[in-house]
C-alpha cells in the first residue's frame, strides 16, 4: 500500500507538471495563431485512452481508438515504389483533401487527447522540429500556421513557454503553502542541547554538543540546512560553540561526497523525555509515566537519547535500573529491555520549539517569489556539483524510482505540494538547458538566427534533435543504473 500511495502521488505530481508545461508552449503557440496539431497527457504511442477534436463545430471523442495515418509510401511517374538511399520505400503526407471524411486527420483542429503511457506529455505544434520527427511535413513549403513560418522573436516565446510556465506553477504553490500551512521549521539558535553527530562528522571534527554559530562566517537560520548548505557552498570552516568556548572545524574538500550520502550527519541533540508508552511496554509495566524526563541508566549519567539509545542498545534482553525526573522528584525504575534494544516508549523535547511564520493571502506572494527564485537558484548550483570531481553528485542521480521515494508513504497535501514546486523548478531549470531535444536547445537554435540572421537548416535541426535524444536516453539509463545499483546494495 506504501508503494501504491508513493506511484500515485508521483503520477499526479508529474501529470500536473508536464500539463502547465506544455500548455506554456500551447497558450503562446495559440497566442501567435500557430496550428497546435496535437495535445496530448501522458504518451499515445500505438494508440490512447480517450481523443477528442472539434469537427465542424462539435465534439468528435473516440476511446481506446488508434493513431489515424496520413502517410502513403511515395510512388514515381510510373506508379513504382520510390526508394531512399538505404533502399527503404519513401513516404509521403496525404493531401487534406485527399483524406477520406472518416479520417481523423482530415481535420486541422487540436487533437486532444489522454495515452496510455503515463510517463509524461507533449504539445505537437505544426512545422515544428521535434521529438515526434514528423519530418514528411518538413519536406513540404512552410504555411503561414506553421512554427517555422513564424518570426524568430515568436518562436523563442513558444520554446521558453513551458519553462516560464513551470516557474509561474512553482511560485503559485508556494504562495499556496505559505497562506496555508505557513512556513514551518527548526531555528538553529532553539537548538539549545547541541548536535548529535553520526561517525563521518565526528570524523571530520565535530562532537556531540556542539552548537553549530557559522559557516564560513555566515550565520545560518534553519537548522535543517545546515548539510546542504555545507555541501552546496562548499563550506570551508564551520564555527561551533563548544562547553563554552567557540572553535572553528575546517572541512576538506574529500569529505564533501560522503557528506552528500550520511543521512544522519548533524541531528539536533533531544533530552529523553517520554511522550508516550505503548500498551504493556517494559517502561509501563515499570511505572514510567509520560512526560518522565530519564537522566541515568545504571548509575551511568545519560540524559539525551543518543546516550540512552545506546547504553539500551548494550543492554539487550537485560534488565536495567533507570533515574527519572518526574516534576520535582528523582525516582528510580527496574525495567526489562528488549531484544532490539527498546522500553516501548516515544520521546520528545520541548525545548526543540519549531519556528511558525503566518502569512496572510497577499503577504504570502512576494514570499512565494522569494521562495520560487531562491529554489532556481539552488538547483543550479546543485546540477553544478554533479560534475564536481570532489562532491560527486553525480552518484546521486536518480530516475522516476528515486524521485518516487521522496515522496511519503502517507499522504500528507503540504508535502505533496512542497515536492511538486520543488519538481516543478527542477523540470523548469533542466529544460532550459541548451541541450539539443529540449527546451533550451531550441531556444539555442533561435536565438542563433535572431543575432546572425541565419536560420539553422532543417536537416541540421532534425540531426541535432536525434543528438539530443540520444543523449537524454543515455541519462535516463545512468539514472536508472544508479537506483538499480543503490537497490542492490541497500
Amino acid at each position: 500500500m506504501d508503494i501504491l500511495i508513493k506511484i500515485l502521488q508521483l503520477i499526479l505530481s508529474l501529470s500536473i507538471l508536464v500539463l502547465v508545461h506544455e500548455f506554456g508552449h500551447f497558450f503562446f503557440a495559440r497566442l501567435f495563431k500557430m496550428r497546435v496539431d496535437k495535445f496530448y497527457m501522458f504518451f499515445n504511442a500505438y494508440g490512447s485512452i480517450v481523443k477528442f477534436k472539434k469537427i465542424n463545430g462539435k465534439w468528435n471523442v473516440r476511446w481506446f481508438s488508434g493513431n489515424n495515418k496520413s502517410t502513403r509510401k511515395k510512388l514515381d511517374e510510373n506508379g513504382a515504389e520510390v526508394l531512399d538511399k538505404k533502399g527503404r520505400p519513401e513516404t509521403e503526407l496525404i493531401p487534406l483533401a485527399e483524406l477520406p471524411d472518416d479520417n481523423w486527420n482530415k481535420y486541422p483542429q487540436t487533437e486532444w487527447g489522454l495515452g496510455w503511457l503515463p510517463l509524461g506529455g507533449y504539445c505537437k505544434i505544426n512545422g515544428m522540429v521535434d521529438e515526434s520527427m514528423d519530418k514528411e511535413q518538413m519536406k513540404l513549403p512552410a504555411q503561414p500556421h506553421e512554427f517555422r513560418a513564424k518570426p524568430a522573436w515568436q518562436r523563442l516565446f513558444v520554446m521558453i513557454g513551458g519553462v516560464l510556465f513551470n516557474v509561474i506553477l512553482a511560485i503559485v504553490i508556494y504562495w499556496g503553502i505559505l497562506f496555508t500551512w505557513g512556513d514551518n521549521y527548526l531555528a538553529n539558535r532553539d537548538v539549545k542541547n547541541g548536535v548529535y553527530c553520526s561517525p563521518l562528522a565526528k570524523e571530520i571534527g565535530f562532537r556531540d554538543g556542539d552548537k553549530i554559530l557559522r559557516l564560513d562566517g555566515d550565520t545560518i537560520e534553519k537548522f535543517n540546512n545546515i548539510q546542504i548548505k555545507i555541501i552546496r557552498n562548499r563550506v570551508k570552516n564551520v564555527e561551533v560553540e563548544r562547553n563554552g568556548e567557540k572553535i572553528i572545524i575546517p572541512v576538506a574538500d574529500t569529505f564533501l561526497s560522503k557528506i552528500l550520502k550520511d543521512k544522519e550527519f548533524l541531528s539536533a541533540r533531544m533530552r529523553f523525555i517520554i511522550s508516550n508508552l505503548q500498551e504493556e511496554s517494559p517502561a509501563q509495566n515499570a511505572g514510567l509515566q509520560k512526560n518522565d524526563r530519564i537522566i541515568a541508566i545504571n548509575s551511568q549519567n545519560a540524559e539525551y537519547f543518543d546516550e540512552i539509545a545506546d547504553i539500551l542498545s548494550q543492554n539487550k534482553s537485560k534488565t536495567v535500573e533507570i533515574k527519572a525526573l518526574r516534576n520535582n522528584d528523582t525516582l528510580v525504575f527496574s525495567t526489562n529491555v528488549s531484544e532490539f534494544g527498546k522500553i516501548g516508549v516515544g520521546v520528545s523535547d520541548s525545548i526543540l520549539k519549531s519556528t511558525h511564520i503566518y502569512y496572510g493571502f497577499f503577504e504570502a506572494l512576494p514570499a512565494g517569489i522569494s521562495k520560487g527564485f531562491s529554489g532556481i537558484k539552488d538547483y543550479i548550483t546543485d546540477l553544478g556539483l554533479i560534475f564536481s570531481p570532489t562532491v560527486k553528485a553525480g552518484d546521486s542521480v536518480g530516475s522516476f524510482i528515486s524521485i518516487g521515494n521522496i515522496f511519503p508513504a502517507l499522504w500528507d497535501w503540504e508535502r505533496f505540494w512542497q515536492l511538486t514546486a520543488l519538481l516543478s523548478i527542477m523540470l523548469a531549470v533542466i529544460n532550459i538547458l541548451p541541450i539539443p531535444a529540449l527546451d533550451g536547445g531550441h531556444t539555442v537554435f533561435v536565438l542563433y538566427e535572431m543575432i546572425f540572421r541565419r536560420k539553422p537548416s532543417d536537416k541540421f535541426l532534425e540531426s541535432a534533435q536525434m543528438v539530443g535524444m540520444i543523449l537524454l536516453l543515455g541519462l535516463m539509463l545512468f539514472a536508472l543504473s544508479n537506483d538499480i545499483i543503490k537497490f542492490i546494495i541497500k
